[in-house]
């Protein structure tokens, strides 16, 4: 007759490493709550004997899914997919899944994401620009949840100071000699939008600048294009765009138009693009950390999970000059 060989269970795990039960349980699926030497051992023994957990036993045991959710406004931004790299390498550190969701830059497409994930996962992360004070606060009222690029009092957030960045391009700029610039506004419901043109403003005063603020424009190569188009009859020398796919639909527009760049007009985007570094010319940009604003984003969100109280973390931006501000 064949052998068979029962699978080994949680209780297998715990015997051998001469723990409880629930010590396993939280090692493995809340390993902040486990001292770290208890912890290693578990996981040793859990190898050794080739132990599986069976999520929905786990779910059941613990309340807890073992998953985050993550929603995008955008996922055709390239800005958008680097965040979403960072978290994912957080969340795989520390043994969790993701699911991510893409609202279509509709706020209550979000809002129908957001109600049908929070049942599934353990908390979220969101990249909520458009959605409306008080509907937001219901949303996160539905789990545990990070902001990225979004302060809301009482919830954690992960911020990028694109404040400071738009001090130092304005700073530039003037350094350069332009005494009249453009900002290629985006959406005016978005706090990050809003945060650049007051860091705009704030250096414009700062250097005696003129500062023209134009839009709001879609926050896309063509609502670039349109940005462009309407600063080229008011007289300016720089254009600052909402973002690196405004500005470099910007800078397709201004070589349509015969207009040189930086000779006739310098552009400045935001973001850090991977195309920045290689379009022609090359784009001078706000860098903003991507990647880290991901990773910091799952960590603030594991943190108050564990029970840490909400906190808010901003994280420095830097100018990376290129060709076309010279």
């Amino acid at each position: 007759m064949p052998v068979t060989t029962r699978p080994v269970t949680i209780r297998d795990v715990a015997r051998q490493a001469q723990v409880s039960v629930s010590t396993v349980s939280r090692a493995l699926t809340a390993p902040e709550l486990v001292r770290a030497e208890t912890r290693v051992r578990v996981l040793e023994v859990a190898h050794r004997l080739g132990y599986q957990p069976n999520p929905a036993a786990r779910s059941l045991i613990t309340g807890r899914t073992g998953n985050l959710g993550i929603v995008v406004p955008d996922l055709g931004n390239p800005f958008y997919p680097g965040v979403m790299r960072g978290a994912q390498a957080s969340a795989r550190e520390s043994g969790r899944s993701v699911f991510f969701c893409d609202s279509g830059g509709s706020a209550r497409q979000e809002a129908a994401l957001v109600r049908s994930l929070a049942p599934q996962v353990d908390g979220l992360v969101l990249c909520s620009p458009l959605t409306g004070g008080a509907e937001l606060a219901e949303l996160v009222a539905l789990r545990t949840t990070v902001l990225l690029n979004r302060p809301l009092p009482g919830v954690s957030s992960v911020l990028m100071d694109s404040r400071s960045g738009a001090e130092a391009a304005l700073a530039r700029l003037a350094r350069l000699g332009h005494r009249r610039c453009a900002y290629l506004g985006g959406p005016d419901e978005s706090w990050t939008n809003g945060e650049r043109l007051a860091g705009l403003r704030s250096g414009a005063g700062e250097h005696g600048v003129e500062l023209r603020a134009l839009g709001p424009f879609p926050p896309s190569f063509a609502g670039g294009e349109l940005g462009a188009d309407e600063a080229l009859g008011t007289g300016v020398t720089a254009l600052v765009a909402y973002n690196d796919l405004m500005a470099l639909g910007a800078l397709q527009r201004l070589r349509e138009r015969g207009v040189t760049v930086p000779d006739r007009m310098a552009v400045i985007g935001f973001d850090d693009l991977l195309y920045s570094a290689v379009c022609h010319p090359s784009l001078t940009t706000v860098a903003l950390p991507m990647e880290e604003g991901g990773r910091a984003a799952v960590r603030e969100l594991l943190a108050r999970l564990a029970g840490e109280p909400p906190s808010t973390r901003v994280l420095p931006t830097s100018l990376r000059v290129r060709a076309s501000t010279g």
